[in-house]
């Protein structure tokens, strides 16, 4: 049976589930900006210390980032950050890439819908990160700025599940970054403020073979970089 940590009870409304949600954005955050890497043991115990809470909490959000991919059960039942599978990366660029022309070009579609004023405001955020050469923030403006499109396009399927591809590339985009040493080239702002004219033009077409040529070059140096660093990516795998 789970303890009852004295703060628990002194905060009653954290017992039903803000704990819980602290220490699911807490390691989450800490997953997808490695840095807790592949393979970092997760124990309830310590992770209860410390946090202050007790561990009901705790195994509530592991098994959130379990549901999201981020973390894995050994057979001893210990749990560990999940590994990054380098083998599915070519599913997984096919499907990013179909996902980045599918919501531009239904975003596009919309010209109705008025200027892209939600889709500015991330593209702002992420010039910022960019210039902050913050690689965190770059990371999650960029897929904001992509969901925001996504949004536009107005298939909410699409944009679950464009989300939940975003988010699961958040790692390989870290690794990536690190490349370049958080100085992200500027051809990435400018390639998104060439997608959000075209978007606000409603030129469809435009807007398809942008968004085609953006994945196409993301995924292309991804790539570079892992058949340049195969020893790095392999170690990251095996860990």
């Amino acid at each position: 049976m789970a303890t009852t940590t004295a703060q628990d009870v002194q905060d009653p409304a954290r017992t039903r589930g803000s704990g819980t949600q602290t220490v699911y954005a807490t390691i989450r955050q800490e997953i997808l900006a490695m840095t807790l890497e592949p393979g970092s043991p997760l124990d309830e115990v310590k992770l209860s210390e410390r946090f202050g809470m007790s561990r009901t909490p705790v195994r509530e959000a592991l098994l959130r980032l379990s549901a999201d991919g981020l973390t894995t059960t050994l057979p001893n039942r210990n749990t560990i950050v999940a590994a990054i599978d380098f083998a599915a990366l070519p599913a997984y660029f096919e499907a990013l890439t179909l996902m980045y022309r599918v919501t531009t070009r239904g975003a596009a579609g919309r010209r109705s819908a008025g200027p892209a004023r939600d889709i500015r405001t991330r593209q702002d955020e992420f010039a910022r990160a960019v210039d902050a050469q913050d690689a965190y923030a770059m990371i999650e403006a960029n897929r904001e700025f992509h969901v925001a499109i996504a949004e536009r396009a107005g298939n909410a399927y699409y944009t679950t599940f464009f989300s939940r591809l975003l988010d699961e590339g958040r790692r390989i985009l870290r690794l990536y970054y690190s490349t370049f040493d958080d100085r992200l080239p500027r051809q990435y702002v400018e390639e998104h403020e060439d997608m959000i004219m075209a978007i606000e033009a409603g030129d469809v077409e435009r807007a398809d073979t942008l968004a085609l040529a953006h994945a196409a070059q993301i995924v292309a140096q991804i790539q570079e970089y892992l058949a340049r660093d195969a020893t790095n990516a392999r170690d990251i795998q095996n860990i």
